[in-house]
């Protein structure tokens, strides 16, 4: 046989029914020097033959059944066809030696060919391994024997052709650039790391692989995104070094980290533990685990805390972002020592994550919740955490549905969890919205997302009425996010908020990844290992229940058998209907992975039995236990309907409900609450998350309405009937005992009796104060008495004399305020004070200090003279205040003059700082003692405060008017003038209802000058006051003379405008006017009424005035009025049109008209225009209108209309009243005519490509003509010079703004930069600059085009050629520019890739190499003499040696050894013996390489085989 290869067309056919046929089969196969090739046959179990580029070698092997896993692996490789001679029976007679011809060219391109890698996907491999096993044992294997000469010597050969074959794939991997590439390779793999608590760690790795791999890290299989969590993660890649940093790490970070890295040929992975410790004597308390108060012995203090600033009920929409906030005091103030502040909601403590932020600032605890989603309603705990004790505050946050895209859609579900999590399965829940739109919700859907992509799919194809659902199908290991969709008869709802996500992974496979602490805080990691059992049938589940049964599906559920090995198990289901014994295998497709099972398409009504098989690679067991008759229908009924509701006041905007529990309620979620006003049809949700408790307070309600409420229950399987309404109630604070009373205080003392004052209680309890109770007792030392009543009628003013007292006794007194609801509690006892005649001459202390409108930065603070005022009258006041915060030596005065007023407005005070206030009484004694103390007085604005504003009305009153939405029913407007209560009605007139107060001024003149205040009584102080000064009563009588006297006001002036047909409209519009307005129509002072001429129009809702002409006449020049009367209000506007303007509205006029006629038949509404669109495709196109079907439609070109039947005619279209000729649309005349006979053109005849989109020949005067009945009308485009230079720029404008950036490509031959364009004209001008100069071509570097990519190769690149490189394409106007810095790591990286492939072209073109004469298998008869030649190939020329057996030989008589031109490589043997059988091979090496062309030598003896085959 010869071993020379013919390259032939032939040949290259069956090369690619090779590769075709490997595609098909998804193998995998090798490249290298030496091909190896086998075909396993099961029958015959034989190698036929291996081929490479230089030899041919066939073998014959008969195997025995351990050799069944080697054949598989070499029927992987590529087989070969070889040349030999056969009969018409197949049977082989013998070999061919084809004479070789070929060049070195030639060769060198065959060598060179490169054969299609393909993968096998991963589920094909997976159900491949999984039963393979069982199908290569049911295979027939014939077993021959064999010498164990003859096993030695092909074992040996094998080692030989292994080890040769290897080499040379290393060799050929470090010489062929297309064989660089392989598998991602961890160099320095990432290690394990254990570290303390707020400590940085960070992973190291170092990768290897071509192309260069990306690199991903993950945490606990989810992947890492450091770029929106920059603040925890760094990522950092450098020259195939990579690293992750994770920043102050927390518990929370004990994970498992997996990097991966990813090319065109694979992935590989790395898992790497990171442990972090922490800290803890013991066991962490609960939120509710209370910590014992007392001395702190480790700080030596006791630590006391105080919040304030606090947050009140919040309300919040979805999407909306919400921050609610304390300030904290705790005082002792300890160095270094910080609080320990923790949030709750619902009594659960938060974490920090992508919705909720919390943030300590060492004074002020903030929580911001971003993004709001209606699972973040609830209640809301700030808790404070010292060495002494703790302090909490709580408050509601309720979150409302943001709007509807579509009117009566329900709104978004909420609550969206994972449950059960299995390979292939995981059951999701929700819970139903608390509005279900305009109809009932008819069902839901489920849509998952696998995490680090964004496309969500759809798991249900029906709407599921239960609120839970099994999603199977799922991906094992890999991470999923679910939402949730609401349906009703209008619509769909907005998604839910995603879910956490879930990993698809069986629980077993869950614990071994799961690296969670062993104990509390030790860091110690736990894993599970399975038995390595592998080669045994898996038993029977056991266990198999149905866990779930709706009318849309059940679920199964069973237990794993106990034997199973370590490879896994996987699940066949199979189903009976009951009366019948046929069981039915559901999942015939695929089993499935986990121990749940969903069915779906069961008839409703109809009774079910359930088993299930196991399986694996050793085959199917037995079937489990049935799980019996299951009949499909819901086994989870409705709620029923809750109690009835009772509504109790609460607050003015707020109500608290209580409703009796639902009975008989399985798996209950919670209830929503809804309530409406009393009058009104419309629900509104008080609550949009259930509650399970059976008292909800509503709040955010309208403080003064009615209101009615009712509850409803809700489970997984819908909502109850809702209960019956509450009785309506009346959204007002409740009405409690009022606070205590303060400041008790001695006013004067004689012998026998002492007069007492106090300080009316800051809150009343909603209502009026109805008296107060002094109780007293006697003071012995520090022995102090029982308490006894001195009044037992209820006292009416804030002082009292106490009579029939001791002279010279000690006396302590007690005061109780009295309201409607009842009596407070007792103030604090005052001091001793001593019945003793008082002998002073100042005055005593001011009483009744109290305060109005207290603002951020200022209060009024008011108080009465004092009882006893000394030897002469007071004649002054002196205010005092201090902050609270600044202690005793903190008190400054108000004012350095006596004040004589009895109230004094304080300013300039600090916005939230709380101060305290005292008044001193004087006379001409002196300054007496300071009162009482009053505060501490927050400095702040009570929320929705409002202040008096002054009104005019039409009729010129003039008035002050206050609100207040906090009133309650008892609450009353009190006007003050000067803060006395007005009591004379002849100056002032109060009208008050439903919150508003009026107060009227019934004649405004000098003597109203003042202070005016209102007070609201039985509110939280809510009060006002205005300022009345000369100038302002000057500005207010000046406005009411405008009303008294009105004009009628024009928000827009007299103005025309044309209308369709030249119609003219004179309008005007008015800012606002009666019923009673009229208007008269004056033109050139003449009255004009409505006629042929002129129609008038006067919509007085809008305050519109029209009038209308047909047309404008030489008559019609002058002034057109409109004279307006409304009561007693007037006005006039007025129009003048004459001269120029009055011509030039005429010709206008008359143009409208006959563009009307124009527009009667067919016309143009756009003319004709160019454009270009993105794909560089010219068009002309115009818009068309009122065109029927007779309509006449004509192109033309230069005047020759475009026929039906012309070239032109196929560039023409017409869609919905747009006309469209497409320039650049090509189509030849021959393929037309074969579509119009209904023939398709053959494959060979292959119309030339298309022209240019546009070129001059396209140049020309385009029109389009409409013709029918009713008119004709025309359109033109001139695309002639100006017309055709304006076509080409915008479209070198479309073609320059789609060129990309400029990209770099290493070639053997130099650096090429490039950049690809939409499409590319002949004409577009494009160039290259470098350093901003313009390049000049050479034969080094050049510029041009290939189809849309535009170039500039730069080839034998040096060190002059770096720098900053610019591509300007012309784009009709200032030009389009593309920047490529080619320096830096741009540069070494590019020119280093030319270097290597310049070096490798010049490697592979020049190493040594046999390139043909000698055979693969040479049987010879002893005695013959043997001739081989082989060529050679190599520059310099190779070094040639011929062995036999791996022994070199020598030339010597028997064998004769020559290399002739250093081309041709002889061996001649003189008869041969069969000592001359063996393996030869020819050797050739140079210093680009080595090469050995081997073939084998057999010696066989006639007589020989004719003496055995007379035996046989």
């Amino acid at each position: 046989m010869s071993g020379s290869v013919q390259v032939t067309q032939q040949q290259q056919q069956t090369q690619q029914q090779h590769r075709h046929q490997e595609q098909q089969h998804q193998q995998h196969h090798f490249e290298c020097s030496c091909f190896l090739s086998s075909k396993a046959s099961v029958s015959k179990q034989s190698f036929t033959s291996f081929k490479s580029t230089s030899r041919r070698l066939t073998t014959s092997v008969k195997t025995e059944k351990v050799k069944v896993q080697e054949e598989a692996k070499l029927s992987t490789l590529r087989a070969k066809r070889t040349y030999l001679a056969m009969d018409t029976d197949k049977e082989v007679i013998g070999y061919v030696v084809p004479v070789f011809r070929a060049n070195h060219e030639m060769a060198r391109g065959l060598m060179e060919a490169q054969e299609v890698v393909t993968e096998e996907g991963i589920n094909y491999v997976a159900m491949r391994n999984l039963f393979v096993r069982e199908a290569s044992e049911t295979v027939d294997v014939k077993v021959e024997k064999k010498t164990r000469k003859m096993q030695i010597r092909e074992s040996a050969e094998r080692v030989q052709l292994n080890k040769t074959m290897e080499e040379w794939s290393e060799f050929r991997k470090k010489m062929n650039p297309d064989s660089l590439t392989h598998l991602p390779e961890f160099i320095v793999k990432p290690r394990g790391q254990t570290v303390w608590e707020g400590n940085t760690v960070k992973l190291h790795c170092t990768v290897a692989g071509w192309p260069k791999p990306r690199i991903a890290w993950y945490k606990n299989n989810v992947l890492i995104d450091a770029k929106a969590h920059s603040e925890k993660y760094t990522e950092e890649s450098n020259y195939n070094m990579h690293s992750l940093e994770i920043k102050n790490c927390d518990f929370l970070d004990t994970a498992q980290y997996q990097v991966s890295a990813l090319n065109i040929k694979g992935e590989t992975s790395f898992v790497s533990t990171i442990v972090v410790k922490r800290f803890q004597d013991k066991e962490e308390a609960g939120p509710l685990d209370a910590k014992p108060h007392g001395f702190c012995a480790e700080h030596g203090v006791t630590f006391e805390t105080t919040i304030i600033d606090k947050f009140e009920v919040a309300f919040g929409s979805e999407g909306e972002t919400l921050s609610l906030g304390c300030t904290v005091i705790v005082y002792p103030t300890v160095k270094k020592y910080q609080p320990d502040v923790v949030w709750y909601r619902n009594s659960v403590a938060l974490k920090e994550s992508k919705w909720v932020h919390s943030h300590w600032s060492g004074e002020r605890a903030t929580l911001t919740l971003v993004h709001l989603n209606k699972e973040d309603e609830g209640m809301y705990t700030l808790r404070v955490n010292t060495k002494s004790g703790f302090n909490t505050y709580s408050a509601y946050v309720f979150v409302r549905d943001a709007d509807v895209e579509v009117e009566g859609v329900p709104v978004a579900p909420l609550d969206v969890r994972c449950h059960d999590a299995n390979k292939d399965y995981v059951v999701v829940t929700w819970k139903q919205p608390a509005v279900e739109g305009s109809s009932s919700i008819l069902g839901y859907y489920i849509d998952r997302c696998e995490v680090g992509t964004q496309h969500w799919a759809q798991c249900n194809d029906t709407p599921v009425k239960y609120a839970r659902f099994p999603v199977t199908g799922l991906v094992e290991g890999r991470s999923y996010t679910f939402r949730v969709t609401a349906l009703n008869m209008a619509g769909v709802s907005r998604p839910s908020r995603v879910s956490e996500a879930v990993v698809a992974m069986d629980h077993s496979d869950r614990g071994r990844l799961r690296a969670g602490p062993l104990a509390p805080w030790t860091g110690m990691i736990k894993f599970t290992e399975e038995d390595p059992t592998v080669g045994f049938v898996p038993g029977e589940p056991s266990d198999v229940v149905v866990t779930e049964a709706t009318k849309s599906y059940v679920v199964l559920a069973w237990k794993p058998p106990v034997q199973r090995g370590h490879e896994g198990v996987m699940y066949y289901i199979e189903k009976c209907i009951a009366g019948t014994d046929t069981w039915q295998r559901v999942n015939t497709g695929m089993p499935v992975k986990s121990p749940r099972f969903a069915l779906f398409d069961l008839a409703e009504g109809k009774s079910y039995s359930f088993r299930v098989r196991c399986c694996n690679s050793a085959g199917v067991g037995e079937s489990s236990v049935s799980t019996g008759e299951i009949t499909v229908g819901d086994k989870l009924d409705l709620p029923s309907a809750p109690g009835n509701p009772v509504a109790i006041r609460n607050t003015d905007t707020s109500v608290a409900v209580l409703w009796g529990a639902s009975k008989d309620v399985t798996h209950l979620v919670g209830y929503y609450i809804e309530c409406t006003v009393v009058g009104s049809d419309v629900w509104m949700p008080c609550n949009n998350k259930p509650v399970k408790q059976t008292r909800f307070v509503c709040h955010g309600l309208t403080t003064g309405e009615s209101y009615v409420f009712r509850a409803k229950a809700v489970n997984a399987a819908g909502y109850s009937h809702s209960s019956h309404d509450s009785d309506a109630v009346v959204v007002q604070a409740a009405i409690a005992v009022p606070g205590r009373p303060t400041g008790v205080t001695l006013l004067e003392a004689v012998k026998d009796f002492m007069v007492l004052g106090w300080t009316a209680p800051a809150n009343t309890g909603g209502a009026d104060i109805r008296g107060y109770f002094v109780d007293y007792r006697t003071v012995k030392g520090n022995i102090v008495g029982k308490w006894h009543e001195m009044n037992h009628q209820a006292l009416t003013t804030t002082t009292y004399k106490a009579e029939d007292l001791k002279e010279n006794v000690f006396y302590q007194f007690q005061v109780r305020a009295m309201n409607m609801a009842g009596v407070s509690k007792a103030s604090l006892a005052s001091a001793s004070l001593e019945c003793k005649e008082w002998t002073i001459t100042v005055p005593g202390v001011p009483v009744g200090l109290h305060v109005l409108e207290v603002r951020d930065t200022s209060v009024v603070v008011l108080w009465e003279p004092p009882a006893f005022e000394g030897r002469s009258p007071v004649n002054g006041y002196y205010l005092d205040l201090k902050e609270v915060s600044a202690g005793q030596k903190g008190w400054k005065a108000v004012h350095e003059k006596a004040n004589k007023k009895k109230y004094m407005k304080v300013t300039g005070l600090k916005a939230g700082a709380s101060y305290i206030f005292t008044v001193r009484a004087q006379n001409l004694a002196g300054v007496g003692k300071a009162s009482a103390a009053l505060g501490p007085i927050p400095a702040q604005t009570h929320p929705g405060t409002k202040e008096i504003y002054v009104d005019v009305d039409d009729d010129g009153i003039i008035s002050m008017i206050f609100e207040c939405s906090e009133m309650s029913e008892s609450s009353e407007f009190v006007w003050s003038k000067n803060y006395k209560t007005i009591t004379d009605s002849s100056r002032l007139t109060v009208v008050s209802e439903q919150g508003r107060s009026r107060a009227i001024f019934n004649s405004p003149s000098l003597e109203d000058l003042g202070i005016f205040s209102c007070v609201v009584t039985n509110t939280d102080g809510i009060s006002s006051s205005y300022t009345l000064t000369e100038e302002g009563l000057k500005r207010l009588l000046d406005i009411s003379h405008e009303h008294k006297f009105p004009v009628i006001p024009f928000k827009k002036e007299m103005s025309m405008e044309l209308l369709e047909k030249g119609c003219v409209r004179f309008w005007t519009q008015l800012e606002k006017c009666s019923s009673a307005c009229e208007v008269d129509y004056v033109f050139n002072d003449v009255l004009i009424t409505q006629g042929k001429k002129y129609s008038m129009n006067f919509d007085k809702s809008t305050g519109i005035i029209e009038m209308f002409m047909d047309s404008l006449e030489v008559t019609d020049e002058g002034t057109f009025t409109f004279n307006l009367v409304d009561g007693k209000a007037k006005g006039t506007t007025s129009l003048v049109l004459i001269g120029d303007e009055f011509r030039e509205l005429q010709r206008k006029s008359e143009f409208e008209r006959a563009e009307w006629v124009r527009k009667q038949g067919p016309h143009f509404v756009e003319y004709l225009d160019f454009a270009v669109t993105p794909e560089c495709n010219v068009l002309l196109r115009c818009k068309i209108g009122n065109v029927k079907a007779e309509t006449e439609i004509n192109w033309y070109k230069d005047k020759i209309e475009i026929a039906d039947d012309d070239e032109d005619a196929q560039k023409i279209e017409r869609q919905e009243g747009e006309l469209t000729f497409n320039i650049g649309k090509w189509k030849i005349k021959q393929e037309k005519q074969k579509e119009r006979e209904g023939k398709k053109p053959p494959a060979d005849d292959v119309p030339p490509p298309p022209r240019s989109k546009i070129s001059k020949a396209d140049a020309g005067i385009y029109e389009v003509h409409l013709r029918d009945d009713r008119g004709k009308d025309k359109s033109l485009f001139n695309l002639t010079e100006a017309g055709y230079q304006a076509v080409m720029n915008e479209l070198f404008r479309v073609i320059a703004n789609s060129s990309c950036e400029i990209q770099v490509l290493s070639t053997e031959h130099g650096i090429v930069l490039h950049s690809s364009v939409v499409y590319h004209h002949e004409e577009l001008r494009v160039g290259w600059l470098q350093k901003d100069a313009k390049i000049a071509a050479s034969e080094r570097v050049k510029s041009g085009f290939t189809g849309e990519q535009l170039w500039l190769n730069i080839n034998e690149p040096t060190e002059k050629d770096k720098g900053k490189y610019t591509m300007d394409i012309f784009d009709g106007k200032d030009g389009v520019k593309r920047v490529f810095e080619l320096t830096g790591q741009a540069w070494e990286e590019a020119f280093e890739e030319f270097q290597r492939l310049k070096a490798a072209a010049i490697a592979e073109r020049n190493r040594a190499r046999v390139v043909g004469g000698l055979p693969d298998v040479v049987a010879i008869q002893e005695g013959k003499s043997l001739n081989l030649t082989g060529n050679v190939w190599g520059e310099p020329l190779p070094d040639v040696c011929w062995t036999k057996n791996d022994r070199v030989l020598v030339s010597d008589n028997h064998i004769k050894l020559t290399l002739e031109h250093g081309k041709y490589a002889s061996i001649a043997i003189d008869c041969v013996t069969t000592a001359d059988s063996g393996k030869y091979a020819l050797q050739v090496k140079n210093k680009y390489g080595k090469e050995a062309g081997e073939f084998t030598v057999s010696v066989y003896n006639p007589d020989e085989e004719h003496k055995e085959g007379k035996k046989d």
